[in-house]
């Protein structure tokens, strides 16, 4: 085995994969240090596939249960057998992780088991073995925020990683943190049979996402038995011989509540991943918040040294990790590489979806950007009637001046899908009229998005 490589990547996780295999297809010699016993990373491991997988079946589990005999489908009502839901996201797991490892074999890019660490600029040492490098990748990825007094067993105070192997439906779930995440995996377990509430600090679910979005989805998290302690923080969690008591108090002061729960998901965000790396010793820059610091090429203050995905500022995405993976693999190659910041699309995977790009209208008000905003509901639209999936709307936001699209916002079934149009859209500078005047096929939930853009400067059809 070689110990000289063009390039180290320090994490096989959504960007540090896609770099690797990027740079091996472009003519550089690779390793990758990882210290999984698969590739992947959180995303492919116990994250972004696993909660999906789980995402998927609870939502049919549901769907039989409460939906199809609307549609004339008579069965009996389903029962679930969670051992094989579990080894159904387990499969998933398996598979993506090892068409990854058939990549790197494809690609010549050796994998190096065990954790890595930057010995000296050039040097990455992983195990009993140190690797020559002429550029090394910090891809380490990020871990889980805990919450100062509140520990987590992953059997009754779980992480995300605990909330995808829970044993048994909990009767109650509290979940502590109103993101992405805890919105997912609450999903999962209520439509499982949880009662599920939701502790958030701030007053509103899904922080930076547009408002008008957010206020409506809460309402539909509402009607599906979410319930909601939103403007409050949790100071303790204490375990009893049956069940836990959650001490919940308001964010800004007064009465504590207890509540029950038995299971805790701590689910109040990520942080970057930097233990063990060596950074202090070799003088690469971290932020307060133990991100580190690099400049627009994803190069650090140390010649040679680069960092990518959620180790660096930014939305901690799997989907911006491998975009700044791939970049920065061009950029290394000698090739032009960039990343669009202005168009990465967010996604919460629930039911119904919830999907953006760009701007929110909060975000364009603060900046004194004039624009105007063009809505469209599903419970207008053809199929969205057809499929009884009328829950939701596509809201579109332009430049006042020259039409130019800045904003996407769509909450429906499928919002997933349908946000790669309006990241095409605006990759390309679109303005809401170019997709007014395009063709889409019929009937289908994307018409909303043409049916907004028509609305934005005059009056859409189905209205």
């Amino acid at each position: 085995m070689a110990d000289a490589f063009d390039l180290v990547v320090i994490g096989a996780g959504p960007g540090g994969y896609e770099c690797a295999i990027k740079a091996a297809q472009l003519g550089l010699t690779v390793a990758v240090v990882e210290k999984r016993d698969r590739l992947g990373g959180t995303c492919l491991n116990v994250g972004c596939i696993p909660s999906k997988a789980m995402l998927h079946a609870s939502e049919l589990f549901h769907e039989a249960g409460e939906s199809f005999e609307v549609m004339g489908i008579e069965i009996a009502k389903p029962k679930l057998n969670l051992g094989k839901m579990l080894a159904f996201k387990d499969e998933a797991i398996d598979g993506n992780t090892k068409g990854i490892e058939f990549l790197f074999k494809k690609n010549k890019i050796e994998w190096v088991k065990g954790e890595g660490s930057i010995a000296a600029p050039g040097k990455v040492k992983a195990g009993d073995r140190t690797l020559e490098a002429k550029n090394i990748v910090i891809a380490t990825g990020s871990d889980v925020a805990t919450l100062p007094g509140v520990e987590i067993d992953e059997k009754t105070v779980v992480s995300s990683t605990g909330a995808l192997a829970l044993d048994k439906v909990p009767g109650r779930l509290l979940v502590i943190g109103g993101g992405v995440i805890g919105l997912e995996l609450g999903s999962v377990w209520g439509r499982l049979g949880a009662e599920v509430t939701v502790v958030e600090y701030l007053d509103n679910i899904l922080p930076g996402m547009d408002g008008e979005v957010v206020k409506n989805f809460t309402r539909i998290l509402k009607k599906q038995g979410f319930s909601f302690k939103l403007g409050a923080k949790v100071t303790k969690v204490e375990k009893q011989k049956s069940g836990l008591k959650v001490s919940v108090e308001p964010a800004k002061g007064g009465e504590t509540e207890v509540l029950d729960a038995d299971v805790v998901l701590v689910s109040i965000g990520r942080v970057a991943y930097t233990g063990g790396l060596g950074l202090d010793k070799v003088g690469v820059k971290t932020d307060k918040r133990g991100r580190v610091e690099v400049d627009a090429s994803f190069k650090t203050n140390v010649d040679g040294i680069y960092a990518i995905g959620d180790v660096i500022a930014g939305p901690m995405l799997a989907h911006k990790a491998m975009e700044e993976g791939v970049a920065l693999a061009e950029r290394l190659a000698g090739h032009y590489g960039a990343v669009n910041y202005d168009v990465i699309p967010g996604v919460v995977y629930t039911s119904p979806e919830v999907a953006s790009v760009g701007k929110t209208e909060e975000q364009l008000k603060e900046a004194g950007i004039e624009y105007n905003a063009g809505k469209f509901p599903f419970t207008a639209n053809g199929r969205a009637k057809a499929n009884k999936t009328t829950d939701g709307f596509v809201k579109i936001l332009a430049d006042k001046k020259t039409d130019r699209i800045l904003g996407i916002h769509i909450i429906g079934a499928g919002a997933g899908e349908m946000i790669a149009q309006a990241v095409v859209a605006m990759e390309f500078s679109s303005s809401s009229e170019d997709i007014a005047r395009m063709c889409i096929a019929h009937p289908t939930m994307s018409e909303a998005v043409k049916e907004a853009a028509l609305s934005v400067t005059g009056v859409p059809i189905h209205m």
